[in-house]
């Protein structure tokens, strides 16, 4: 079923509802997507917890079409979702710059939150993620405006991303030829931009206190680990979790095992042994 609930700016927010049991599960999904990639995880969590994918709002092709949404916007989406949800804090399962907006909803509304999975958040701890003065951006960008869409991708892919020059190139040709992921790409390079907006963050999440379980996949691109290995030092309440084998897919790869951690910290989160 459809989850929807009203943002503080008057937007609905929506979300795919399933599922039973607590503590709920709230996931917030990759770049790319609409929390549809989710759905294998969801599937093998809903039998013992109900499990909501928000459609993220700066992925909502109905919504923005002229100026793209904020951090801050897809943060009100997040929370008013979890406030619709009820029946207490819930706990989040958040992907690449889903996990980001996770951080930020946690740290604007603590007390709605009693746990979370993230999974390889590309959170600043340094350098931008669009290179100096925001140059890879600025290629994407033009690479839109230019009607080229998988050309975009491939560059986000290859120089923010990291990934080699093959996987790029095969990330912009399914880009280029697929209808729905044109319309998503320029989406995907203002959340990259939005990402490097934020600047480092690291002092505000020092102040999250739920139990974050930090995820990564032995076979990600090295700066992701770095970016946990950051988050690691500052977040009282977190421990690592690394799946060998697997890099920034393992929720479409090793669903199982991606679920089987969201579960753990649930039951953190619950009290139970």
């Amino acid at each position: 079923m459809i989850l929807t609930a009203k943002a503080a700016d008057g937007t609905q927010a929506r979300a795919t509802d399933g599922g039973g049991g607590t503590p709920a599960v709230l996931v917030l999904h990759p770049g790319l997507d609409d929390g549809a990639s989710w759905a294998a995880v969801a599937a093998r969590l809903a039998a013992h917890h109900r499990v909501v994918r928000l459609h993220r709002r700066r992925y909502r092709l109905d919504l923005d079409r002229q100026t793209p949404c904020t951090v801050a916007q897809e943060v009100e989406h997040t929370l008013a979702v979890a406030e619709a949800m009820g029946g207490g804090p819930v706990v989040l399962a958040a992907h690449s710059s889903g996990a980001v907006i996770a951080l930020e909803a946690m740290v604007a509304a603590p007390s709605a939150f009693a746990g979370a999975v993230l999974y390889e958040p590309p959170v600043v701890i340094g350098p931008p993620l669009g290179g100096p003065d925001g140059e890879v951006h600025r290629r994407a960008r033009a690479a839109i405006a230019a009607g080229r869409p998988g050309r975009a991708m491939r560059i986000f892919v290859r120089d923010t991303v990291r990934m080699s020059g093959w996987v790029a190139l095969l990330s912009g040709l399914f880009v280029a030829v697929a209808p729905r992921m044109r319309a998503l790409a320029p989406r995907q390079i203002e959340d990259n931009a939005a990402m490097d907006a934020l600047g480092v963050r690291l002092d505000a999440y020092a102040r999250i206190a739920v139990p974050v379980v930090l995820l990564g996949g032995d076979r990600s691109p090295a700066h992701l680990g770095e970016r946990l290995d950051a988050l690691e030092r500052v977040l009282p309440g977190a421990r690592r979790v690394l799946l060998t084998g697997q890099g920034h897919a393992a929720h479409a790869k090793a669903p199982d095992r991606v679920a089987e951690v969201v579960a753990g910290l649930a039951a953190e989160a619950a009290g139970e042994s």
